[in-house]
């Protein structure tokens, strides 16, 4: 992931991408996974879950759960439906996904890895590691949306794992985000 511009632009752009069918999903696992361990957060550690959170997303802008109430964030962790996973690697938090499960749809909602494990692979691992999981966890519909204060490649990334592009949206970009 690339890191922010000085200035962010004026427009926010977002892009909703989905998969609508298992047969859509193209893994990427990494061969190299004897260092790698991916583990869910069986309990809600806010604390713990606000650094990944500002360790994969500060450098893009990543605001809206740091600035919402702790007690705001544990109750959207603790809902059922809602999963975190967390890769590490050589036992050290490398990045992390989130999964919200509302009937047949499953929201890829937070995915990344912090910036010192870019450009190792990791990136299409974790992405199929969650895409599969939300699959396997009996989603008839999986998506994400991303935006134009992301990553370049974060569009690619998952367009390479068979997710399609369905809608776009465009507004004056939040406060929050300049």
């Amino acid at each position: 992931m690339a890191s922010v511009s000085a200035t962010a632009p004026n427009t926010l752009i977002t892009y909703y991408l989905h998969m609508t069918d298992p047969s859509q999903f193209v893994p990427a696992f990494t061969e190299n996974t004897d260092k790698l361990i991916l583990m869910p957060m069986m309990q809600a550690d806010v604390r713990f879950y606000k650094f990944l959170y500002s360790a994969v997303g500060e450098a893009l802008r990543w605001r809206d759960r740091i600035i919402m109430p702790e007690s705001d964030l544990e109750a959207l962790l603790t809902l059922p439906g809602t999963s975190v996973e967390v890769l590490y690697a050589d036992g050290v938090p490398a990045g992390y996904f989130e999964l919200v499960k509302q009937g047949d749809d499953t929201e890829l909602s937070y995915f990344g890895l912090r910036p010192q494990f870019h450009g190792l692979g990791y990136g299409k691992y974790l992405l199929s590691s969650a895409i599969a999981r939300a699959w396997g966890d009996g989603a008839k519909r999986v998506w994400v949306h991303t935006c134009n204060l992301d990553a370049p490649s974060a569009i690619p990334n998952y367009q390479k794992r068979g997710f399609v592009l369905y809608d776009t949206h465009e507004e004056p970009m939040p406060e929050r985000y300049l």
